[in-house]
């Protein structure tokens, strides 16, 4: 029997596997950080987008500032993984809202399926987890 760890002996990624990773992570940090921004600063576009889902006014910026928390440590290479976890549940959070005021919620699933592909594309230690047989 083998035992597999995702400590022995970790490939690395391709080098245009992991451009690739880091260009889908900074289209991805550009996208998150202008939302939580405008939602911090209490832009008017994003306060009115965020009440008319359902958002009390006064939440707004808390939510903005939560995004830019969860955005920077994705932006960390030591935490990305972490800030991908909280991402995650901040767009299952927006899918859950979407879907309550019956908008499209396409766009949040899209958007976290990129964020771990981002990363499983740059960290072997992902692919070791989530293997692929070819």
């Amino acid at each position: 029997m083998e035992t597999q760890t995702i400590y022995m002996k970790p490939a690395t990624p391709s080098k245009s596997a992991n451009i690739t990773g880091w260009v889908i992570t900074i289209l991805c940090l550009l996208f998150l950080l202008v939302d939580g921004g405008m939602k911090a600063i209490n832009a008017e576009v994003s306060v009115k987008g965020s009440v008319a889902l359902g958002w009390p006014e006064s939440q707004v910026q808390g939510l903005g500032i939560v995004l830019l928390l969860c955005t920077l440590l994705y932006a960390i290479p030591r935490t990305a993984v972490l800030g991908a976890v909280f991402l995650s549940c901040y767009l299952g959070g927006a899918v859950a809202i979407m879907s309550r005021v019956n908008a499209p919620y396409y766009f949040p699933i899209v958007f976290g399926i990129l964020i771990w592909v981002s990363l499983y594309l740059r960290i072997p230690a992902l692919r070791a987890v989530f293997p692929q047989k070819a």
